[in-house]
């Protein structure tokens, strides 16, 4: 009997250890599993955009080059789309192709005709919405109403507010943008914002020139930051031109402060609208004895006389990004050179669409 106990115990606790190994196999089999299997959404994404079936670029007219190129960079060709205007101006927008269930972005700068694209974004929000996209991000390089920011003056309306509140109601469930007038625009959105900057595009192209005794200037004290960023990664001092806006589109540059004498002087700025401010703060430049005087800027808006402005001052060359479109005379003047930042921004869609980090494209 102490015999057949023992040897039933030992047959038992065999049985256990089988069934403890067995056990143990299939945990680790179903551990295996589960690592192997992808959220359904994942499952559906793929590093390779163009054999993403849920994954869509589309354009608006505004700036449709920068979108080919985007398109280019990643792989993809841009989402099928007409988009016509009746003869009375209205705007028509019909989908050419499925996108039901489908990660969605629009590019479409909000430049020159303002209202006219700002509109034909919401109407082409408006109809991704209602073919029931997935989730649908705007591509704004350029944000229209930007410097609509606060209330100035008395009586005058925060444009750029109102119209981050469209944007958001007409169905756009994210933003992507590039050098906003002020940071703290993303906080007039209720919805998710990238915001992207083009300081490693301009940077790379001066530090390639190698100005010689360079200094970088900030053409107002509200660009401050975004010159003393640019500074440091040139490895260069700072100086600060004093302007004072006297009316809409109107400045009056006061003085310079810093030493910028002998030196060769690099004016950064967001936006270039009528280069009004531009060629007054090459002017106190000279005055004050710089040797040469170069300038670059994210936005080239280049409205009314900025052309003929720039092209009769002494600045040597104006470097801009694309995303705005040049006019033609702009496009003929030597003294403008223009960068792009396709690359860029088609690495920002790939992040946003994978989920990854969008701020170590500026790590």
């Amino acid at each position: 009997m102490e015999v057949e106990a023992v040897t039933g115990t030992a047959e038992d606790k065999q049985g256990t250890l089988e069934a403890s190994t067995e056990a143990t196999k299939g945990s680790a089999l179903e551990s295996q599993k589960a690592k192997d299997a992808k959220p359904a959404v994942e499952r559906k994404r793929t590093r390779n955009l163009s054999e993403d079936k849920r994954f869509k670029l589309f354009s608006g007219s505004a700036n449709r080059p920068l979108a080919e190129e985007i398109a280019s960079h990643i792989g993809v060709k841009l989402g099928e789309a007409k988009l016509q205007r009746f003869a009375d101006g209205e705007v028509y927008f019909q989908l050419l192709e499925n996108v039901r269930g489908v990660d969605v972005f629009v590019v479409q700068p909000t430049c020159y005709p303002v209202d006219q694209h700002l509109v034909e974004l919401f109407i082409m929000i408006d109809a991704l919405k209602r073919a029931s996209a997935a989730r649908i991000t705007v591509v704004v390089p350029y944000y229209g109403y930007a410097r609509q920011d606060r209330k100035d003056r008395p009586r005058v309306a925060i444009s750029s507010k109102l119209v981050a509140d469209l944007l958001s109601k007409a169905g756009a469930n994210r933003a992507l943008f590039v050098d906003l007038h002020a940071a703290q625009i993303q906080g007039f959105f209720d919805i998710p914002v990238d915001h992207l900057f083009a300081s490693p595009v301009l940077v790379s192209y001066f530090r390639e020139l190698n100005l010689p005794n360079l200094i970088v200037v900030s053409p107002d004290a509200g660009g401050v930051e975004r010159a003393r960023f640019f500074a440091q990664k040139m490895g260069a001092p700072l100086a600060i031109v004093d302007k004072r806006r006297t009316d809409i589109n109107v400045t009056e540059v006061m003085h310079v402060i810093g030493d910028v004498k002998d030196k060769s002087c690099l004016i950064i700025d967001d936006i270039i609208d009528t280069a009004g401010t531009l060629v007054k703060t090459v002017d106190a430049l000279y005055a004050n004895g710089a040797a040469r005087v170069h300038a670059c800027a994210s936005h080239a808006v280049l409205s009314g006389p900025a052309i003929e402005r720039i092209a009769a001052s002494r600045l040597e060359q104006l470097v801009v990004t694309n995303t705005v479109p040049l006019r033609e005379a702009a496009q003929k003047l030597s003294k403008i050179k223009v960068l792009s930042i396709a690359g860029l921004l088609g690495a920002a869609i790939e992040s946003i669409h994978m989920e990854t980090s969008v701020s170590t494209l500026f790590s």
